[in-house]
């Protein structure tokens, strides 16, 4: 019974402990790609952005979603985040107090272009007039009502 107390959050709802350690990850990554601590010097040079980590429930597994200044990250990058993989484990595992050093899976985040598309749809002239508010009735009208 307490363990059915503990899924009511909704199906797949990550746990405050999944949050917290994903974010203590997501610091500790930002810190490694700011500070430039990688043996790779291609990965040192790139300007990398953690964005965003999600954690497995057992915490073993991190999925880091990155980008490279404010665009998505292409395959170069994510292949230069693989090969360097083990070392970033390392560097984590370092900062991060868990009893296993997690897995790091990259994906490249694409949530700026798609907030982008959605806001040039919004911006097209026939979706304004769409979400325009309806122009409001005429006071006079409503006067001349009353005086009859």
């Amino acid at each position: 019974m307490a363990r059915d107390a503990k899924n009511q959050g909704g199906a797949g709802a990550p746990s405050q402990r999944m949050l917290r350690v994903a974010e203590e990850v997501r610091h500790a990554l930002a810190a490694v790609f700011a500070r430039g601590d990688v043996s790779d010097p291609d990965l040192a040079d790139s300007r990398v952005t953690v964005t965003e980590v999600r954690a497995s429930p057992d915490l073993k597994h991190m999925t880091v979603f990155v980008s490279r200044l404010g665009t998505a990250a292409d395959p170069a990058l994510l292949k230069l985040l693989r090969d360097n993989q083990p070392e970033l484990r390392k560097q984590v595992a370092r900062s991060v107090r868990l009893k296993f050093a997690p897995q790091l899976h990259f994906q490249a985040d694409t949530a700026l272009d798609y907030a982008m598309q959605i806001d040039a749809v919004m911006r097209r002239p026939e979706v304004a007039r769409d979400l325009a508010p309806p122009a409001a009735a005429r006071p006079e009208a409503d006067q001349d009502d009353d005086e009859t």
